[in-house]
């Protein structure tokens, strides 16, 4: 196997525009195979949640005191997914690393649409859900007003900041390569692109006013990806259900979050490389280095896994030792150690060069921490609630199908959206590869 600590050489310019804007070309039948395999993967969910909003919240796995379940679990897991995007493109532009090009609009497009799909999670958790507007802060009739202390609002808020940022960010890194689809294109496809290019044409102003725009934008976001996740994660560290309330949910959130995202990315680039022929583009570099951020990742969840039980056995407090132990060795025990072998032994295979520049590997292993992530989601919230301070109130959880149903549905939601953006935008940032492959025939290779 090739050395992968050098990337391969950069294809040319006019190579770049070629390979990249081909995949937006046509669409095979495989193409539409696969993109209704997805549409009718949300429509089961879509047909659940239906029949959810005939028949109540009853139809739901919820038994006393576990109310919240897997829509819960699955709004933070897809919260979770959303991190990459934002970290690829903004942290690593901030560090000048150049091998985030290869993979930054795809990671950008993946966050907006996990972020799309947890926003779905809150409203089904709802039940009535056409009552969500009185979770909206507006003066009303009814002399209602939001509470601004609760953890519950404030993710109201990061999410949907974390939202419009990394909408604004996906757009501005578009305009060059809409600029260059539009030169290439006809019909009523030339003219969505020459609206969305906003009258780009390169000149040298242009570029100035580009580069300083994504410049600030990386500056803005890269705080938000800190610290949405960890919002998210004092939903349940604010409060005083055993297992939950401990300083350490924040920083173990956002490796979890930085984790399940990167596997998210490799999830879905290496069959789109594989399917266009784009190996020469994105190659086994920008993998490796994924991987290193995987390997990282898993071992920092990893401490704080231990760090959980720890804490719980040096306490002395028995609720919270109950719930590690019902988390370790009781009814939960199943979830746990697929949560604790598919995030924190699994991917410590990553400390082997040749699997972590085996590309089948590594998609296989970026598909089982996904699974991991899930479970570790499902693990805390489950093993909380069912297992608080009066054992006269514990509970057992168990998902409905209707549950399971909807959230295949959210999988299906994602994967619908993003084989849509398949066509629709250049899939690698065209402009960037460009930049990278002229600073190397000037430099003499140099990166």
């Amino acid at each position: 196997m090739a050395d992968t600590n050098e990337p391969a050489p950069r294809p040319t310019e006019s190579q770049l525009n070629r390979d990249i804007l081909s995949v937006m070309e046509g669409a095979s039948p495989g193409y539409f195979l696969l993109l209704a395999c997805a549409a009718l993967t949300f429509a089961v969910g879509a047909a659940a949640f239906l029949y959810q909003v005939r028949y109540g919240m009853g139809v739901a796995g919820y038994s006393h005191p576990v109310y919240w379940g897997v829509y819960i679990v699955t709004f933070v897991f897809w919260v979770g997914i959303g991190h990459a995007g934002t970290l690829i493109s903004a942290i690593l532009y901030l560090f000048r690393a150049k091998w985030r090009n290869a993979i930054n609009r795809a990671a950008e497009g993946m966050t907006i649409f996990a972020v799309m799909t947890a926003g779905l999670f809150p409203l089904v958790h709802l039940g009535r859900v056409f009552k969500f507007y009185w979770l909206l802060p507006y003066p009303n009739q009814r002399a209602l007003w939001v509470n601004f202390k609760s953890p519950l609002l404030w993710d109201v808020f990061a999410v949907n900041t974390y939202m419009l940022i990394s909408i604004i960010f996906f757009y501005i890194g578009l305009v060059p390569d809409f600029a260059i689809a539009r030169d290439r294109s006809t019909g009523i496809r030339k003219l969505a692109y020459t609206v969305l290019s906003l009258g780009w044409q390169g000149t040298g102003r242009q570029w100035k006013s580009h580069n300083r725009a994504v410049l600030h934008l990386s500056g803005l976001a890269t705080p938000l990806v800190l610290s949405v996740h960890s919002v998210v994660s004092w939903d349940f560290a604010m409060s005083l259900v055993p297992g939950w309330h401990a300083t350490i949910f924040a920083p173990y959130f956002v490796a979890g979050a930085i984790l399940s995202g990167f596997a998210m990315v490799c999830t879905l680039m290496i069959p789109i490389r594989r399917i266009y022929k784009l190996e020469h583009i994105i190659t086994d570099y920008h993998f490796e280095n994924m991987t290193r951020f995987l390997l990282l990742t898993s071992t920092i969840v990893v401490y704080a896994y231990a760090i959980e039980y720890f804490v719980a056995w040096y306490s002395g407090v028995e609720a919270e030792q109950t719930s590690f132990w019902e988390r370790a060795f009781g009814s939960y025990w199943v979830s746990t150690w697929i949560m604790i072998i598919c995030n924190g032994v699994v991917p410590q295979l990553f400390w082997f060069k040749k699997l972590r520049t085996s590309v089948p590997v590594i998609f296989v292993i970026a598909f089982i921490i996904n699974i991991g992530m899930w479970f570790e989601r499902y693990v805390i919230i489950a093993t909380g609630l069912s297992r608080e301070f009066d054992p006269a109130v514990w509970g057992q959880y168990t998902p409905s199908y209707v549950e399971l149903a909807i959230m295949c549905g959210s999988f299906g939601f994602f994967s619908t959206l993003f084989i849509l953006l398949i066509k629709a935008v250049p899939i690698v940032a065209i402009a960037e590869m460009k930049e990278l492959a002229i600073h190397e025939r000037l430099h003499g290779g140099a990166h």
